[in-house]
């Protein structure tokens, strides 16, 4: 039986995918459960360690590295501090059937910021993983293989529980729904003790908005069925198909467009898309006006658009900015041959 670690190393050439152990995917934090960020951060860790997360030594990744990752806030010193302070406070809990016990401990050992180079932009982060995980890592033979963009476009922790859980099933032959008590939901959604007490706050706040955000980033569609013993809701059947080519499609666009407004596109609030310039490609035939802005210089539009975006990250403006037209008008018009 194939490892997830060898998976993990047979992997590592794809950076769109992040293969997690399906312990961890499926949700053993039992207390202190990361929020959003810090579960991106966890992915990413993870991902980057590949197919050595199960080895006692250091991994690094340069913040640089980072900060070129979309859907990764612009991180600072002071900002990965937090989250590896959340990090190093959720607790893994591993049951090892076969030996017949349970592992407890934390998901990382320790982590350094080498912020020697800071002041040039060069922080060095690196991390050791904990005992806990790197056990359960190594004896685990069961995986999920995640979409690396969805999971970094989720804005919620309990998005990104979700999505992960069921990711990990998916695969798993003739499965395509499974079924939790309402305790059992809570818990793997990391929704604190006495916070969301009556299911039907649970299921507006919590439950409902995590569904509507996965089925608009990712492959699947997800549904949940509530299921009553008299007037109490008792179980929640989450259910997960694959979308079809076109809906695939849909949802790659939408990973594909800047993220303002993807929240009234979700709810159908949304009037008009954002005006944002093309992130890659040419621009002759996108969508907008940049191809019908006046070109004094006669240069190449595609060319100059290449220079536009590096400019703009360069000096630091998104390319969703409300002013980026005016700021695409005066590059071409300043524009020379």
């Amino acid at each position: 039986m194939s490892k997830t670690t060898q998976v993990a190393a047979d992997r590592a050439f794809d950076e769109t995918k992040t293969v997690l152990p399906a312990e961890v995917a499926r949700g053993v934090y039992i207390e202190n459960p990361p929020g959003a960020e810090a579960l991106k951060l966890m992915h990413l860790l993870i991902g980057k360690a590949g197919g050595r997360m199960a080895e006692d030594v250091r991994h690094e990744l340069r913040l640089a590295d980072i900060k070129k990752i979309d859907g990764m806030r612009n991180h600072t010193r002071a900002t990965l501090r937090r989250l590896f302070i959340e990090l190093a406070g959720a607790v893994i809990v591993f049951d090892d059937t076969e030996a017949q016990c349970e592992i407890i401990g934390g998901f990382l050992d320790r982590a350094k910021l080498d912020y020697r180079h800071e002041v040039s932009g060069d922080l060095l982060v690196a991390w050791w993983f904990g005992g806990a995980f790197r056990e359960m890592a190594e004896k685990s033979c069961h995986w999920a293989i995640l979409d690396r963009q969805t999971v970094f476009a989720l804005s919620s922790k309990y998005s990104i529980l979700l999505f992960q859980h069921v990711a990990s099933l998916v695969n798993l032959e003739q499965v395509a729904s499974k079924t939790f008590t309402v305790a059992e939901l809570r818990a793997l959604l990391g929704v604190q003790d006495r916070k969301l007490g009556r299911f039907s706050n649970l299921n507006q706040r919590v439950l409902q908005p995590a569904i509507a955000e996965i089925n608009q980033t990712s492959r699947l569609t997800l549904t949940a069925t509530p299921r009553k013993i008299g007037r109490t809701v008792a179980s929640v059947t989450i259910a997960w198909t694959e979308k079809p080519m076109e809906g695939k499609q849909q949802a790659r666009r939408e990973l594909d467009r800047p993220k303002v407004g993807r929240k009234a596109r979700r709810d159908g609030t949304a009037d008009a898309p954002p005006l944002a310039f093309p992130a890659s490609g040419s621009i002759k035939y996108a969508p907008g006006p940049w191809a019908d802005v006046p070109n004094p210089s006669g240069r190449d539009r595609d060319l100059m658009a290449d220079d536009f975006r590096a400019w703009c990250k360069s000096k630091g403006i998104p390319l969703d900015a409300p002013t980026i037209l005016q700021t695409w008008t005066g590059f071409v018009g300043r524009a020379k041959l």
